[in-house]
């Protein structure tokens, strides 16, 4: 789908949309995207970067590529993660510039 398509209100992707909302409504999650948006990385180099034991992050991780947000590479034993594609990245970045906007910290741009 085309970025500047209308979507009906009716549309069937709306029910999706919400649950790629709901993946991403868990700060460890945000985080996890953030530190993939840098480059592919294994579970303990993410559990580092976002400050979580690698367990817990290994859970997160699994339910992120069960929904289609990151995916896996072996290399030996160890398992790199990437992001699938850039939409999770930029749903982020723009609910944070959003954040931004709502605490007044981000410049007043054009409705």
């Amino acid at each position: 789908m085309n970025a500047d398509m209308q979507v009906e209100v009716d549309s069937p992707h709306v029910e999706l949309a919400v649950e790629v909302f709901s993946m991403l409504a868990d700060s460890t999650r945000v985080r996890l995207i953030l530190a993939l948006g840098e480059g592919e990385l294994p579970v303990n180099a993410l559990a580092e970067r976002v400050g979580k034991p690698a367990s817990t992050v290994s859970q997160h991780l699994a339910k992120m590529r069960l929904g289609g947000m990151v995916a896996t590479r072996q290399e030996g034993t160890k398992v790199f993660y990437r992001l699938q594609n850039d939409h999770a990245r930029q749903l982020v970045m723009d609910a944070i510039h959003q954040a931004e906007h709502a605490l007044g910290t981000a410049p007043r741009h054009g409705a």
